[in-house]
């Protein structure tokens, strides 16, 4: 689309009834989502279907989950863990709050399942989030940690540790240290722009801060699971948090110079970085680049 109609087609979006800015994706048909069961290393799988990318580990000792996407998802998830383990599910970790990585807890929660959290992640589900419905005690986190937390199942040893305040304020990373494995949750992801979620306590410096400490956990080999996308390296992550930098400086300066959320979002400043940050399956739509510019542009302009 030239950049003239591409800008045009967002300021509609931005200017539609004044709360777009703020407006989530469109629920998908869930009896349509099909899981896919990847392999990352050894015992560690992720499985892709609608929503953030789910975690497992399998062994003898049982299952342990990262994340659980929707809730009309969780028997397809179920399958898919049973097509790799018939032993039960244990665990659950939580790596943040937001719907598409923990719709599930309530169901896997009634299945007697300790879901594991950061501090924050109980607080702001337990309250509701972005003026939904508090979340029943079921789906609250049981085990919830302020720093870092050690697990220890199936021979391997997991640190669940807090990133600063980036995506949200209680984004957790989970590292496998045997496999050489981190799920980094949406800190970072290879399908589109950051996301910075400052109404949860997401900011542009802490998801830079975030991205760096994902780096320096990272070695060599380490294979990294974005939130959303598919699997990446340390080398991925560096260019991910390398063009958040371009993204800050370049609406720093715009914000600087007085430009509105709305001047900004028809100019669009960021549009050849689109594919730089997407680097698995298509570019952002506009509603996609509309939101991360909103987000983006309101979580700078508070820290600045």
């Amino acid at each position: 689309m030239p950049h003239a109609e591409f800008s045009l087609a967002l300021c509609s979006l931005a200017f539609a009834g004044g709360a777009a800015f703020a407006q989530a994706p469109p629920q998908p048909d869930f009896a349509a989502v099909q899981i896919k069961v990847h392999q990352v290393s050894g015992d560690v799988y992720y499985l892709e279907g609608q929503g953030g990318n789910v975690g497992v580990l399998v062994g003898d000792d049982g299952v342990l989950m990262i994340d659980d996407q929707f809730a009309p998802l969780y028997e397809k998830l179920v399958a898919a863990i049973r097509t790799i383990s018939n032993k039960p599910i244990r665990m659950l970790v939580n790596t943040h709050i937001h719907g598409d990585h923990t719709g599930g807890n309530e169901n896997f929660g009634k299945m007697g399942i300790d879901i594991v959290a950061h501090d924050n992640v109980r607080v702001r589900l337990a309250r509701g989030v972005n003026g939904g419905a508090p979340s029943p005690a079921v789906a609250l986190p049981v085990v919830t940690f302020g720093d870092t937390m050690s697990l220890h199942l199936n021979g391997e040893t997991l640190t669940v540790g807090k990133l600063p305040p980036a995506h949200t304020d209680g984004d957790s990373y989970i590292r496998f240290a045997n496999a050489d494995v981190i799920h980094a949750g949406d800190v970072f992801r290879t399908t589109g722009y950051p996301g910075v979620d400052a109404n949860n306590g997401g900011t542009v410096k802490g998801t830079i801060e975030a991205l760096q400490a994902l780096v320096d956990l990272a070695g060599p080999n380490t294979k990294i699971l974005p939130g959303h996308g598919v699997v990446s390296t340390r080398e991925g992550v560096a260019a991910f948090r390398a063009n958040t930098i371009e993204a800050q400086r370049r609406m720093t300066e715009l914000i600087k110079q007085g430009m509105t959320v709305e001047q900004v979002v028809a100019a669009n400043p960021t549009a050849d970085l689109a594919t730089k940050f997407a680097t698995s399956g298509p570019p952002p739509d506009d509603a996609a680049t509309l939101r991360f510019l909103t987000g983006f542009y309101n979580a700078l302009k508070s820290e600045l």
